[in-house]
């Protein structure tokens, strides 16, 4: 099969949107299949944007910076510019990862073309809105995330809020598509006692944060959490928010941007993992806590639902309610008997969800929009004749 890979965001940025195409990336590579990846130029750090990844070619689009967010590229070029490239690469699907301005742009080029496309709905852009101080967008954000899955052969979503979000919306064609975990790299066997007695020297409990350091995550909430006594909070993660979250949650520990095993053995080092961002349509980040053993309490909105099992595997909290934050978290790091309980259920819960399982059944959805669109090929043949 060949695929172009539309990518809103790529390397060397690293968000939710990348870490999922590097595991597709890599099962296209272990069957064999022709990939050619488009994505914004990266001309901040242009020594680090790769040429290749998985030795698919990278096919960089001029961009700009983000106001506010430097190292977020928006891609430049037509729609003409980008139906030549898809037009010389050929492909059997286009794949639009988290589309809104490149993935605009592609699905019309593919529609031009006849090829079809499969779109991942994974980034609530709407929701940005009103904490980016522009609450008068969110309606023309919305008519454009319409557009995009309007024109796909394919939606693919990764929770059941998502969906029921999109359906509402009237948005058709829409199947479910969640998120592999890596259970070999997260797991509880890498909690690191060294590294516990360094962040917590007096031996408090740690309750850990993994994500962007950005507006939509709502970090500073956490701060409710500074007045649970004999605990330390570790914030894991980069972004522009970063030093005005130091003053706002004094005490913390801010690790940075971290990745691979280094982060595993982090994570699996909390006593317990909390997620304050009210617009996730996923949370990669609680699938790899609970891998690695370790009870969630998240807010009750987007994709935390699917993924916490209130009272089983943590706590989910009603958005906006820091209270409820506040006594979640409490009600787990004063019974070490229960949030172990939590713990071992939270593991268990998400053995078998690995990265193969999904990407091949991304393929099958792949398979299906080709067949989708060969019968609108047909049909049409057929109303000419």
């Amino acid at each position: 099969m060949k695929v172009a890979l539309v990518a809103e965001s790529f390397l060397p940025h690293m968000n939710g949107v990348t870490h999922s195409l590097l595991k597709v990336l890599a099962h296209l590579r272990s069957r064999g299949d022709d990939v050619l990846v488009i994505a914004p130029s990266s001309s901040w750090l242009d020594d680090e944007a790769p040429p290749t990844v998985e030795g698919y070619p990278v096919h960089r689009l001029p961009s700009f910076p983000l106001s506010g967010y430097p190292n977020v590229r928006l891609a430049a070029g037509t729609v003409g510019r980008i139906r030549r490239v898809l037009a010389d690469f050929a492909p059997d699907v286009v794949h639009l990862a988290s589309p809104f301005v490149l993935g605009w742009r592609a699905v019309q080029a593919a529609n031009q073309l006849g090829i079809p496309s499969v779109s991942i709905y994974q980034t609530e852009v709407p929701a940005y809105a009103a904490r980016y101080g522009v609450p008068w967008a969110e309606n023309l954000l919305w008519q454009r995330v319409e557009n995009i899955h309007d024109a796909s052969t394919l939606n693919l979503v990764p929770s059941s809020f998502a969906f029921n979000q999109l359906q509402a919306r009237g948005i058709q064609r829409l199947h479910l598509w969640r998120r592999g975990v890596d259970t070999e790299r997260f797991t509880p066997a890498k909690r690191d006692g060294g590294w516990r007695r360094s962040v917590a020297p007096l031996g408090s409990k740690i309750i850990g944060y993994v994500g962007r350091l950005a507006i939509e995550k709502q970090v500073e909430d956490l701060a409710v959490l500074n007045s649970i006594p004999g605990t330390r909070l570790v914030i894991i993660g980069s972004g522009p928010l970063k030093e005005s979250l130091r003053s706002k949650l004094p005490g913390a520990y801010f690790a940075g941007f971290q990745s691979g095993d280094d982060l595993a053995r982090m994570v699996a080092s909390f006593d317990l993992f909390v997620h304050p961002g009210e617009s996730e349509t996923f949370c990669q980040t609680i699938q790899e806590a609970m891998a690695s053993g370790v009870p969630v309490v998240a807010v009750g909105r987007g994709g935390p639902l699917d993924l916490v099992d209130s009272s089983r595997t943590g706590w989910v909290y009603e958005p906006g309610s820091l209270d409820q934050l506040h006594s979640a978290a409490l009600d787990l790091l004063g019974d070490d008997v229960k949030r172990r309980a939590f713990g071992r259920a939270a593991y268990k819960s998400v053995q078998g969800r690995t990265w193969p399982v999904l990407c091949e059944q991304l393929v099958q959805y792949y398979d299906k929009a080709i067949a989708v669109q060969a019968r609108r090929g047909s049909a049409a043949r057929a109303s000419v004749d």
